[in-house]
């Protein structure tokens, strides 16, 4: 990439698939964007570039990649693989570009701490936001791992169900357990399993996921 085509990319401004950072100066929340990117759809993470979309570049480049690497092969997991390109610009400064994939392996991690793996946390990328992943964003983030057919009994609570989403065009986790009169935790599990049998499809939120019926059904 050549500093015409950085120029390009970030006057569109952060997105689905661009964040933008001035420095590396909090790896651990930066590898944040890292494990979204990886979990979603990729994407580009620039470092040298302001959120007004200026480009003032790195000084010492050197240090900043090194910092970000350290985390992300550290605080990551599973490993993500990435790449990186480095854009020169004037005074020996220049921008890092950090290419993210869509990933194989998801749900991808951050695990700031290894002797407390259960506060792992993982993140999406929604917008220009990365946000913290719903335990039922992960499992259907497995699923879709998986790859495999899924089988599931179609009854009075899917009824329930879907004859709400017909009146109301969308539900929540904890609304269809109230309506169904069935455990959070089942109510939970039939909505995956419906989204991964492409019947419903879920809208992450950082406050609340939201779903709906999949256009044409």
């Amino acid at each position: 990439m050549d500093y015409r085509a950085l120029k390009e990319l970030v006057r569109r401004g952060e997105g689905q698939q661009i964040e933008f950072k001035l420095k590396v100066n909090h790896p651990e929340k930066i590898i944040r964007e890292v494990v979204a990117f990886a979990n979603t759809d990729g994407g580009f993470l620039f470092i040298g570039v302001n959120d007004d979309l200026t480009i003032p570049g790195l000084k010492y480049a050197d240090e900043d990649f090194y910092l970000l690497e350290r985390a992300i092969q550290k605080f990551c997991f599973p490993a993500i693989p990435y790449t990186l390109e480095r854009i020169p610009l004037y005074d020996e400064r220049e921008v890092l570009a950090f290419r993210i994939q869509p990933s194989h392996n998801r749900p991808h991690y951050v695990v700031l701490d290894p002797e407390k793996p259960d506060e792992k946390k993982a993140y999406i990328r929604v917008a220009d936001k990365s946000v913290q992943a719903s335990k039922e964003v992960r499992e259907i983030l497995k699923g879709e791992r998986a790859d495999r057919s899924v089988r599931f009994t179609y009854g009075d609570k899917e009824r329930v169900l879907m004859h709400h989403l017909n009146q109301h065009q969308t539900i929540t986790v904890d609304l269809f357990a109230s309506i169904a009169n069935v455990p959070r935790k089942i109510a939970s599990r039939t909505l995956v399993l419906l989204v991964l049998a492409n019947i419903l499809q879920i809208h992450p939120n950082e406050v609340m996921d939201r779903y709906t019926s999949r256009a044409g059904l």
